[in-house]
């Protein structure tokens, strides 16, 4: 048997409260996502906005919270003119970023509409084109949006409809703009000063708005550190968030590697927060910048030029990409990278899984068909559930294991979230062995729980399984039995490849 792995609670020292807007998703105008994933008018379910009832009601399961739109990519070449009005006179566009035909059938009000139909906690995270377009734009989008009546923009909305202003508080200043392939890519210098620009004019209208500036697309990128030190040089006094993205795949069959990837996310993470200090340091500022990891996930990237190549040659309408279908080792992973967030909760306090429906989601769709939940899903919707509340501070001491290309790391990866009015406390975990069980112990100090509600994992004999059309429930979370609370100590055995939540009371 391995060495068990050991932690100590105590609700003396925490790492911070859990915002709600770590379980962020992002909707993007880019392959099925929209277009018969979360809107499809002539599917059974649809209900009279269109909207699938079927993936309305898997997402309200999901526990959603802020909802980023519409890109990504997409919005460095987005009009958002194109997508008020009547939907039968909405222009047709070519999307650069994906090679399609966007139709805007689907467009801002239509966006808040579907949010309100999830629920009061979808709230909406506007992304601003600074790829293509510039203040002047970001303007009449926001007058548009935000503003009660009287002028012509909030007039305009009211004719189109929507008496009621959108009331967008979060906004994203651009997308990737440190990335070549960015429609209208800049350099660093030429990004923070628009984007200053355009946060100073945004608050001129309304200083209270929140506003996350572009930081890197990814930890590997040649100018990572040096674009979010000059970024915020420009910005630091006008924007709240520095965004980060980063997407994670098993290469080169380095299995060992992929389930460290979280490893990857924690040191991003702590080093975009030692740059945004250092230079609120330098400014002699008090204020303190969040973090915005507004795109995360398993993506198999590596498959896209292939995909792009097949499906994207005569600018179709919502063509099949990015679709991948996640094994129980993807979920693991997941999981991990679930864990990576909060336990930095203290400065990561808005992410957002990328994306919701058919791209690299946790729920697939077919065209007129049925609506399922991928492997992730569970993961997710467990840890939107039951970690809320203060994050408590998890040292563990762990077996480790050697990979090629984090060199030795933990077994066990491990948070534990203790809400603070019912002294429950759930503990995330998740073991990375691919072939032996992992024993757990965890000491109680000054906690009020005695026992196990559940615990339940996501594994399976064959690390492969996923959920399919054919066999949608392929893999599903199942109870463990054993786990216990005796003498102030919990107990409990991890599976090999596993996903698990202990809840305890």
């Amino acid at each position: 048997m391995t060495t068990p792995a050991r932690f100590t609670l105590d609700p003396a020292f925490t790492v911070g409260d859990v915002n709600p807007r770590i379980f962020g998703s992002f909707v993007e105008h880019l392959g099925r996502c929209v277009y018969t994933g979360i809107y499809e008018p002539d599917h059974p379910s649809a209900d009279e906005a269109g909207l699938r009832t079927d993936v309305l009601e898997l997402i309200r399961e999901l526990g959603v919270t802020a909802v980023r739109y519409p890109g990504g990519n997409f919005v460095s070449g987005y009009k958002w003119e194109d997508s008020v009005g009547p939907a039968d006179e909405r222009p047709r566009r070519l999307d650069l970023a994906w090679r399609s035909t966007e139709t805007n059938r689907f467009g801002l009000s239509e966006y808040i509409a579907f949010l309100k139909k999830i629920g009061p906690q979808a709230e909406p995270m506007m992304a601003i084109n600074l790829g293509t377009r510039g203040v002047a734009e970001a303007l009449e989008l926001q007058e548009y949006a935000n503003h009660p009546s009287g002028t012509a923009l909030s007039d305009l909305r009211v004719t189109h409809g929507d008496k009621d202003p959108f009331g967008i508080r979060l906004w994203c200043l651009g997308n990737e703009m440190d990335g070549p392939w960015q429609t209208g890519h800049k350099t660093a210098e030429e990004y923070g000063r628009l984007a200053a620009e355009t946060a100073r004019a945004m608050r001129q209208i309304d200083p209270e708005l929140e506003l996350v500036a572009c930081g890197s697309s990814s930890q590997g990128m040649p100018t990572f550190a040096d674009w979010e030190a000059k970024v915020l040089a420009e910005t630091y006094d006008l924007v709240d968030y520095i965004s980060l993205h980063a997407y994670y795949e098993e290469t080169d069959g380095d299995r060992d590697s992929f389930l460290a990837s979280a490893v990857d996310m924690e040191s991003f993470i702590e080093n975009v927060v030692a740059t945004c200090d250092h230079i609120g340091a330098r400014l002699k500022s008090k204020k303190k910048i969040n973090l915005s990891f507004d795109e995360w996930n398993v993506w198999y990237a590596s498959k896209l030029p292939a995909q792009m190549e097949e499906n994207t040659r005569d600018w179709a309408e919502a063509p099949r990409l990015l679709e991948d279908n996640y094994s129980v080792t993807d979920a693991v992973v997941f999981g991990s990278l679930l864990i990576a967030l909060l336990r930095h909760a203290d400065r990561v306090t808005v992410a957002c899984l990328a994306q919701l429906v058919n791209v690299i989601a946790p729920i697939l769709t077919e065209p007129g068909g049925p609506a399922w939940k991928q492997t992730t899903f569970f993961p997710f919707a467990q840890a939107s559930r039951y970690g809320r509340g203060q994050v408590l501070d998890v040292r563990v001491d762990s077996p480790t294991y050697e990979t090629k290309r984090f060199g030795e790391v933990p077994l066990l990866h491990a948070t534990a979230v203790r809400d603070p009015e019912t002294g429950a406390v759930t503990v995330f975990a998740v073991n990375r062995s691919q072939t032996e069980p992992l024993p757990l112990e965890v000491g109680l100090h000054g906690l009020e729980v005695t026992s196990v509600v559940e615990h339940t994992a996501v594994a399976d004999a064959d690390p492969e399984a996923s959920n399919t059309l054919e066999e949608p429930e392929r893999v599903t979370p199942h109870a463990v039995a054993g786990t216990a609370v005796q003498e102030g100590t919990l107990s409990a055995t991890l599976e090999p490849l596993s996903w698990n939540v202990i809840r305890l009371a």
